[in-house]
């Protein structure tokens, strides 16, 4: 198993709907810049093939709704890919995703587990 950290929060769907709707690039332009923050900090685990990924999310209070919060999952998937961890975030890699969700008012963050699964 791998892992890394991602501080703070990322947005969730509610964000990306608002940003959506304010400037029709605004989405994007945020879909791209998540992305590879995530790319950034993914960059010193090494490629895996097929694989389970385990979600750790750490929210600074339960405003959010969990489907909200989880919707920031494509930001993680998408940036393995572009950090060259994973080789696409399709069926044939990913073979399930799991999440638990928790507060922590000091320290909101993401913890990515990566479970590679035997050959």
């Amino acid at each position: 198993m791998q892992s890394f950290e991602i501080p703070g929060r990322l947005p969730g769907q509610n964000d990306m709907t608002q940003a959506n709707r304010s400037h029709r690039y605004a989405g994007s332009s945020q879909k791209k810049k998540w992305t590879a923050v995530v790319a950034a900090l993914a960059a010193g685990i090494k490629p895996v093939g097929r694989c389970r990924i385990r979600y750790r999310w750490y929210e600074p209070n339960r405003r959010r709704d969990l489907d909200n919060i989880r919707s920031g999952s494509k930001f993680i998937l998408d940036g393995l890919v572009m950090a060259g961890v994973l080789e696409d975030d399709g069926w044939r890699v990913i073979t399930g995703l799991e999440d638990t969700f928790s507060v922590d008012k000091k320290n909101p963050r993401i913890i990515v587990e990566i479970i590679e699964e035997p050959k």
